[in-house]
């Protein structure tokens, strides 16, 4: 659910690599024939080696696909989908990054680490029944390495994104008043830069605090885009559509689920029965932070919401 605050998809490179080699699950030893173990401990071994291929270098990320496995058991693969799979970052404990920075573009290698490393920065309860302290378990990483996205290309990407960015926040008053403009509505915005657009005023009971409320919803961007609804007719029309999701009304108490403050604002005492549009700047939603693929900084949302039952 898109509109509640909680919710946190943007993830730097650097925290995705430690939680994808802090958090898998633990294997057996296995054989270790074939492998050489450098002197911090980590096992290596090179199916396939081209040196003169790029090496990775310290802050690279890593292209190409990766399997994670618990002896012949996969726990995680991108096999035929190769995308950006780690950061070379070094770390004595963490001990992939190092082999990691010993790849060139077109090696294939595994590298296995010792699960009691990983142990440490989990709960107990996130490892698996099968897991032993001090029995030698190993985690193990297949990496095929496909291209490098250096150092300075992510400094690179990272100022025109920053750019993109502020060219958006910029934009953002006059996209809505194009969408404003080009949707005939009439209807004046608050002193925040809200719109609520009344379409049909019911007669039932008023959202109000600690009020349990129900409502369908469809979310959508500027451009019609359609990132979330609890009605199916209307997800099936967007990217979103899940046809193993359950589609039902929205049900939460008023006050205490935080929703974002344009939602809360725009349906505050409007009774039920109410259908409603809301125009909801990013000022009032997510701001400067990047929700989804879809959701990207300073989104102005659109909210066709329908109160079924307030009590």
């Amino acid at each position: 659910m898109y509109i509640k605050n909680n919710m946190k998809k943007s993830i730097k490179m650097a925290a995705m690599f430690v939680a994808a080699t802090t958090m898998m699950v633990a294997c057996n030893s296995g054989d270790k024939e074939g492998f050489q173990k450098t002197e911090n401990g980590l096992y290596y071994r090179f199916d396939k080696q081209n040196p003169k291929g790029q090496q990775v270098q310290e802050g690279d990320v890593l292209v190409g696909e990766m399997t994670i496995r618990f002896d012949t058991i996969e726990l995680f693969s991108n096999k035929g989908d190769a995308r950006r799979i780690a950061q070379a970052i070094p770390n004595f404990e963490i001990k992939i990054g190092e082999g990691l920075m010993m790849m060139h573009v077109g090696d294939v290698a595994t590298f296995a680490m010792d699960a009691d490393t990983a142990a440490k920065y989990v709960n107990p309860g996130q490892m698996p029944p099968t897991y032993e302290a001090g029995k030698g378990q190993k985690i193990y990483y297949e990496v095929s390495l496909q291209d490098i996205v250096t150092s300075e290309e992510l400094a690179e990407e990272r100022e025109n994104f920053e750019s993109s960015m502020e060219q958006r926040m910029k934009s953002e008053p006059d996209d809505i008043a194009a969408f404003v403009k080009e949707n005939h509505i009439t209807a004046k915005p608050t002193a925040d830069g809200l719109y609520v657009i009344v379409k049909k005023r019911g007669t039932g009971a008023k959202v109000a605090m600690g009020k349990e409320v129900s409502m369908n919803y469809t979310g959508r961007l500027l451009d019609g885009t359609i990132f979330d609804s609890s009605v199916e007719s209307d997800a099936r029309a967007g990217e979103i559509y899940n046809p193993q999701r359950k589609y039902e009304p929205m049900t939460y108490t008023v006050g205490k689920d935080k929703l974002i403050e344009g939602w809360e604002q725009g349906v505050m005492n409007m009774p039920e029965g109410t259908v409603l549009q809301l125009i909801i700047p990013s000022a009032l939603a997510y701001g400067p932070r990047q929700m989804s693929n879809q959701i990207l900084p300073y989104s102005p949302l659109v909210f066709d919401i329908e109160i079924v039952s307030v009590k």
